[in-house]
């Protein structure tokens, strides 16, 4: 897990650069930056979903996973978990001015709210991700997540100028999905194929274009949460069409 725990600490140190200078950027600035991630966001989402061998596939493990996304309330569940640490950990209450009225402290939880999902979804969606924790879990070489890790701790930057201290705590999100993947190497590399490595990662992302479109250049809100079974389902149906010698 040593790549896992480096990604974590890039993570907190760039969420906490971005929160001690991000205030001295002026609000246009920050809009700025924050619109520039969300264009990269959305290209390395294209960049991602290209990677598909069946769109179909991907199509399927949207819908149904969309499905059991909202059956599920993954996303109002991963909102109750940023609200309960943004209550535990910031003690918003007493120590935010912004805090001072009942608008203020529905905007100090959204906020937090918003930076730790986005920031969680764009670390951990992803092939290199997946890859690297595979690679670090089963050989120690953790040179993927270290790549990873330098990209993460300068987008937890700008995002934390913009997003708050949410963001930082999004490194939890990183430590437990990506240091479970690592513990667990040696059974999903017996099981991951490389196809279905390839509708997984188109998955992935299609899931961080809708986090730009959604929460980073706020064009239309999207609940990308409730979409995360999908990671799930494609691999799953490369599985069963193999299985069923069925040519996809």
């Amino acid at each position: 897990m040593t790549g896992t725990l480096i990604n974590v600490a890039t993570v907190l140190i760039g969420g906490g650069l971005g929160l001690i200078f991000g205030a001295r950027l002026p609000e246009r600035v920050r809009k700025t930056v924050v619109a520039g991630l969300g264009l990269f966001t959305a290209a390395i989402g294209v960049q991602m979903f290209l990677e598909t061998e069946n769109p179909i596939i991907v199509l399927g493990s949207i819908l149904v996973g969309g499905i059991l996304g909202e059956w599920w309330r993954i996303e109002d569940g991963l909102s109750s978990l940023g609200g309960f640490l943004e209550a535990r950990f910031t003690g918003s209450k007493s120590n935010h001015l912004e805090a001072s009225s009942p608008q203020g402290e529905s905007a100090a939880r959204e906020r937090f709210i918003r930076g730790f999902l986005t920031a969680s979804l764009v670390f951990c969606v992803g092939p290199m991700t997946i890859l690297g924790s595979i690679q670090d879990g089963l050989t120690g070489d953790y040179s993927l997540l270290a790549i990873k890790s330098v990209l993460d701790g300068f987008a937890s930057l700008a995002f934390a100028s913009t997003l708050g201290i949410g963001v930082l705590f999004s490194s939890l999100t990183v430590f437990f999905f990506q240091g479970g993947i690592s513990l667990l190497a040696a059974q999903a590399q017996a099981l991951i194929t490389p196809a279905m490595m390839s509708e997984m990662t188109a998955a992935g992302g299609l899931l961080l274009l809708g986090l730009a479109i959604s929460s980073l250049l706020e064009i239309k809100p999207i609940r990308v949460g409730n979409f995360l079974p999908a990671l799930v389902l494609a691999p799953l149906i490369v599985g069963i069409l193999t299985s069923l010698g069925i040519d996809y």
